[in-house]
């Protein structure tokens, strides 16, 4: 009785929590999430509230942005997983544009707010600040990314090649999570890195976990 009871809570959890994913309003309430952060930047910025370095302000907050919205992409293919819920999957590209976007503020705020947009100053600091070049490095990952986010790319593509293409996220998280953790170091604020470093180690290790499993199942022969 008590299994019995049991498997039932769970059936109706995860009814619910699919019901959730597939509800006409969840996308729109995710879109509106995701602008919350620069929702927040512009209120701050009109109420003169972004504190003594604005520029700051603005150049860490969208770079711990795009690396929390990161961390939540490679959350959802491991979550439709262990939930069974293959309906959470449909915010992934949602989540992956937001954090292109967040990306490229970032990189506007680098090179607006602090190199005044010159190219000659922008090379130069490239050069010289490895832990810039990451964050540079993360960036360029992630533009076959987002340009190929949409349905007609996975069509001209081919979805095996598409899906190929978009394990580059992995190398974009993990250059963008060292760009963080260089930056952090050099300001002896490392503790904050450590969240972020395990979370993306567990994800990595489930991927890796998963891909293992699949490649050892016995080959199923057709008599």
């Amino acid at each position: 009785m008590a299994v019995a009871a049991q498997s039932g809570m769970v059936t109706n959890w995860r009814g619910q929590l699919a019901g959730w994913a597939n509800h006409g309003a969840a996308k729109p309430l995710i879109f509106l999430l995701g602008l919350g952060p620069l929702a927040h930047w512009i209120w701050a910025g009109a109420q003169d509230a972004l504190g003594t370095n604005p520029a700051e302000t603005l150049l860490r907050g969208s770079g711990l942005w795009t690396l929390r919205l990161l961390c939540l992409v490679l959350v959802v293919t491991p979550l439709c997983r262990w939930t069974g819920v293959a309906a959470l999957g449909r915010f992934r590209r949602m989540i992956g544009l937001f954090a292109f976007f967040y990306a490229t503020l970032h990189f506007l705020a680098y090179a607006w707010l602090d190199q005044g947009l010159g190219l000659q100053a922008i090379l130069r600091d490239l050069a010289k600040r490895p832990f810039a070049l990451l964050g540079f490095t993360a960036w360029v990952l992630m533009l076959p990314l987002a340009a190929t986010s949409f349905d007609r790319a996975i069509r001209a593509l081919g979805r095996a090649r598409w899906k190929t293409l978009h394990l580059l996220v992995h190398p974009a998280a993990l250059a963008g999570l060292l760009h963080f953790v260089w930056m952090r170091a050099s300001k002896n604020r490392a503790d904050e890195t450590l969240v972020y470093a395990a979370i993306l180690a567990l994800l990595f290790v489930a991927r890796w976990l998963h891909w293992h499993r699949r490649k050892s199942r016995p080959a199923v022969s057709v008599a």
